[in-house]
């Protein structure tokens, strides 16, 4: 069921995708002639009004085939409903809602967590590490943190980022034990780790550890905005950030992953429970989204390159031209997803032997 759950998720964020297109083409006037999940041959279609719509063979991907997207093939008395006689800021619009389409439902399901409520972490201790600067302290197990420097805290991580913010400083701790309100005064240790991206960060710690206690934070439907929208905007962030230190090589290709293992992960996190799985599911529309938007030809970062060219040269590219763009971006992609998934077979050879 778990993997049912992923494969079936992947295709709603690829539907998300070609719908956003779809329906700004709509919006536009352009005629759509085939909505397809999939390519390769048809498996099965229906045609509803002007459009068909169709499940392919091959998975992995999907497409909007919109009328006049080779203009020599497009006639005179339907220029008006042809893609390619769109003014530019029009054509740009379409190839840009698809990605923007994943953003936006990424920011629907964090939204929709943020109001059904996230298992959090008290930031209650757990155990304390030896000769820790909480040890010292007097810091105990079964100590609630309410408080850092008079600053309120809901969370564990609240207060984790609070610490970890502060290195070498002298913090004051509102503790509850037993009923009663302490004050604890401490000074943070500085420990270098290095984050996702290998990047080396000097942080601050205490030597505490959680409890395991958990609460469910539900936000109301006007705050759930803001924070939603606050996640859904770092998660586009950390992925820019990782494609950005994948082209300057200070991240490794090795660290790249195709559809196997993002069903591996999403299996997982669908066994993990359904708020996980979303949060999860967010991310990859959220991935889904910026790959689309590199500028790679064949992809539709690559077709807004080749329309700010044209807005520039003030006369569109010859079909030759773009078709070896097209060849071009094609291979690239090609060669991308070999590496994916090399790197997917690997890591599923890796495991076995284990």
């Amino acid at each position: 069921m778990p993997l049912a759950l992923a494969i079936i998720s992947l295709g709603v964020l690829i539907f998300v995708h070609e719908l956003g297109h779809f329906l700004a083409a709509k919006l536009f006037g352009i005629y759509v002639e085939r909505f397809s999940l999939g390519f390769g041959p048809k498996v099965v279609g229906i045609t509803i009004g002007e459009t068909e719509y169709q499940l392919a063979a091959v998975p992995l991907g999907g497409y909007v085939k919109l009328y006049g997207e080779d203009p020599e093939e497009v006639e005179e008395e339907n220029t008006d409903r042809s893609f390619a006689h769109k003014p530019i800021w029009q054509r740009t619009v379409v190839v840009l809602a698809g990605p923007l389409s994943n953003i936006i439902f990424a920011w629907m399901l964090v939204y929709a967590v943020n109001l059904w409520g996230v298992p959090t972490l008290l930031p209650e201790v757990g155990k304390v590490v030896e000769n820790s600067p909480a040890q010292k302290a007097g810091l105990k197990p079964g100590d609630l943190i309410l408080a850092i420097d008079g600053r309120k805290i809901a969370s564990w991580d609240d207060m984790a980022k609070m610490i970890h913010a502060r290195p070498n400083s002298r913090i004051t701790l509102t503790v509850k034990r037993n009923g009663k309100i302490l004050h604890i005064s401490l000074t943070t240790q500085a420990r270098k780790i290095k984050n996702i991206f290998g990047e080396t960060k000097t942080i601050g710690l205490i030597g505490i550890y959680p409890s395991g206690r958990v609460f469910t934070k539900r936000l109301g439907p006007i705050k759930a905005l803001g924070e939603s929208l606050t996640q859904t905007y770092n998660m586009v962030y950390l992925t820019v950030k990782g494609f950005v230190k994948l082209i300057k090589h200070e991240v490794s290709v090795k660290s790249l992953g195709g559809p196997i293992l993002i069903v591996q992960m999403a299996t997982k996190q669908a066994q993990s429970g359904i708020l996980p799985f979303l949060l999860f599911t967010a991310l990859i529309s959220v991935n889904l989204g910026i790959i689309n938007l590199l500028p790679i030809p064949i992809l539709d970062g690559g077709h807004i390159l080749l329309f700010a060219i044209e807005a520039v040269r003030r006369e569109p590219l010859s079909l030759s031209a773009k078709e070896k763009a097209q060849q071009v971006g094609l291979a690239i992609i090609i060669l991308i997803m070999l590496v994916a998934m090399y790197n997917d077979i690997a890591r599923l050879l890796s495991q076995k032997l284990k």
